[in-house]
């Protein structure tokens, strides 16, 4: 401890406070209230003994156990706003000179922070409080802490700005709470009457905050106390710099209409119509450019506005017409999907009723045939029918799975077969160009010297000796000619006769295969008249049957798609696809005598 003279009851207490406990601090420290407030202290007394509570670390204290659990301590928020009261008190008038950067910069700030938090703390739980005992002492207690800041910063200008800056300063501005707000709005209002160029040394995003704060009480209540607090805040800064009046008039376009339309006649006019003045003021300062401005933009806005009249008067007619088409479509839309689903009811309880009906019908069909069938035959007869049936249900499975299966492939054979037909055409195409192609011009072999005809010559003489040609007699000659000439008119004779046959055979067929097609689509012997007798007797009546079904053959081949005529380009003008021509004709009976 210093060794200075100093006071008693300082000294006293702080040696209670080095002997006593941490939960009896608190308590202790309330003490130095009545050392602090004692009737016969003079100002420099009074300097003295808070320089001696600050050598001894009672402040230092004080600040620790504000920045313990408040709802811990003894007296709880009682004891905590009373510290608090305290601690203002000791600071202000204090003046360190060991080591005052420690307490100029590091002690005030952590003590503002500490004080603004308990602030917070104690708001909150007045807001929460349901009792109205709670909420009297709540509300008590932050007007204690709120008084002991406003001490604080009134003792160390140089605090205001710390206090603005603080985010816990700010969360307490915001509240919807309308007497907890008058008090913070008293806090700023003290902060601006003391240091009225804090506003400057603040960063720009707190000073938004803090008037876009007051501006909405403005907007957003009717109480006349948080509108007579929130005007009179907005006179002090409006009458402090006019680059502040610049920033209202810029950044809230109707404050003036609306101080003027919901503020006027609620008690505090002097201060409101001092407030517009000063605003109307700075407005009438710029009304030139103003006008301008707005000329301008009237100017912009009518010509922008006729563009898109005009544009959206000629798009009309098509957004009528286009309207039209979606509603008749999803009328029609409508009407389909209704109808189907009539369809798919009315065939539901079609299949049901069949259904029913064929379960009935198989019922009494089971029960005649067990009164017929013998009974040491009825297990091998249910045996027959559960194989038949079994055997109905594989084929029906069978044949659904085939018919799936084709439809799946279906659509790549058709590709594969226009892909045979394009292939087929180019490939008709590149024969038919190779043909056409010019063939070169021939060169002769070149000629044979003396020497080598000498050479070939008497090769020729050699092979000739080794292999003499047999002679034949003028005779034997002419024998030999007369017997081809014999073998060669039997040959004539014989494929004359097989042509006729061939010929004759291909006419019965024909007679027989369009006499098969007559029968096929003749009707019953009930049902035949004298022209279907005719029909049989007649013979040119298959012939023009037969050519008619030729000509409807040519005619489904001139209605074939593209892609199967595709050769056909490549071909020559005189020729005719065998298959067209072709179709049905070897079951035409050609008339004549047999």
């Amino acid at each position: 401890f210093p060794m200075a003279a100093t006071d008693p009851q300082v000294l006293a207490l702080a040696a209670q406070i080095t002997e006593s406990t941490e939960q009896n601090i608190p308590l202790l420290l309330l003490k130095l209230k009545g050392i602090l407030s004692s009737p016969s202290l003079g100002c420099e007394e009074s300097n003295k003994i808070k320089q001696d509570i600050y050598d001894y670390g009672l402040t230092q204290y004080c600040l620790l156990v504000l920045k313990r659990d408040h709802s811990q301590l003894r007296g709880a928020w009682a004891t905590a706003a009373q510290l608090a009261e305290i601690l203002s008190h000791c600071c202000v008038g204090l003046e360190v000179k060991e080591d005052p950067e420690e307490f100029y910069k590091k002690f005030l700030p952590s003590a503002i922070d500490s004080l603004l938090v308990l602030g917070k703390r104690l708001q909150a739980r007045f807001i929460r409080a349901i009792k109205d005992k709670e909420k009297q002492d709540f509300l008590h207690w932050f007007q204690i802490v709120t008084d002991a800041i406003c001490w604080l910063f009134g003792g160390h200008i140089q605090l205001a700005a710390c206090v603005l800056q603080n985010d816990h300063f700010l969360q307490s501005l915001i509240t919807d709470d309308v007497e907890t707000a008058i008090i913070m709005m008293s806090v700023l209002h003290n902060i601006l009457r003391i240091n009225s160029s804090v506003l400057l040394q603040v960063e720009e995003e707190t000073l938004h905050s803090l008037l876009d704060e007051l501006v909405y009480k403005l907007s957003s209540t009717t109480n006349p106390a948080i509108g007579s607090a929130a005007t009179k805040l907005l006179l002090l800064v409006a009458k402090f710099c006019k680059q502040l009046v610049q920033l209202l008039t810029a950044r809230y376009k109707g404050l003036k209409g609306l101080l003027s339309k919901q503020w006027t006649g609620k008690g505090f006019d002097r201060e409101l119509n001092q407030l517009l003045d000063l605003l109307y003021l700075e407005q009438s300062n710029g009304i030139g450019e103003m006008q301008k401005q707005h000329q301008a933009a009237c100017t912009i806005q009518a010509a922008w506005r006729g563009f898109q009249t005009r544009k959206r008067l000629k798009k009309l007619p098509q957004a009528v017409i286009t309207l039209q088409r979606s509603f008749r479509a999803k009328r029609e839309q409508e009407l389909q999907h209704l109808t189907k689903q009539k369809e798919e009811e009315a065939l539901k309880l079609q299949m049901q009723l069949q259904r029913q009906r064929a379960m009935r019908l198989f019922h009494e069909r089971q029960l005649a045939l067990l009164e017929v069938v013998h009974a040491s035959q009825v297990n091998k007869y249910m045996e027959e029918m559960e194989e038949n049936s079994a055997l109905t249900i594989q084929r029906f499975w069978r044949g659904y799975r085939a018919r799936r299966i084709f439809h799946q492939q279906k659509q790549s054979l058709k590709e594969y077969k226009a892909a045979i037909i394009i292939q087929r055409a180019a490939c008709k195409f590149l024969e038919k160009r190779r043909r056409r192609r010019p063939l070169s011009p021939w060169k002769g072999p070149k000629g044979l010297t003396d020497d080598q005809r000498l050479a070939l010559q008497q090769k020729v003489d050699d092979y000739i000796k080794l292999h003499p040609a047999s002679q034949m007699s003028e005779e034997r000659s002419k024998e030999l000619h007369m017997q081809a000439q014999a073998k060669l008119a039997q040959f004539l004779l014989r494929s004359r006769l097989d042509q006729r046959a061939a010929q004759r055979r291909e006419a019965l067929l024909a007679q027989v295969n369009t006499d098969v097609e007559l029968l096929m689509s003749a009707p019953g012997l009930a049902e035949t008249t004298e022209k279907d007798l005719g029909a049989f007797m007649s013979r040119s009546m298959p012939v023009a049957t037969k050519a008619r079904q030729a000509h409807n053959t040519m005619l489904k081949y001139t209605h074939w798609p593209w892609w199967k005529k595709l050769g056909d380009e490549f071909m020559e003008d005189d020729v005719i696809p065998e298959d067209a021509i072709n179709t049905e004709l070897e079951t035409l009976f050609i008339g004549g005598r047999k």
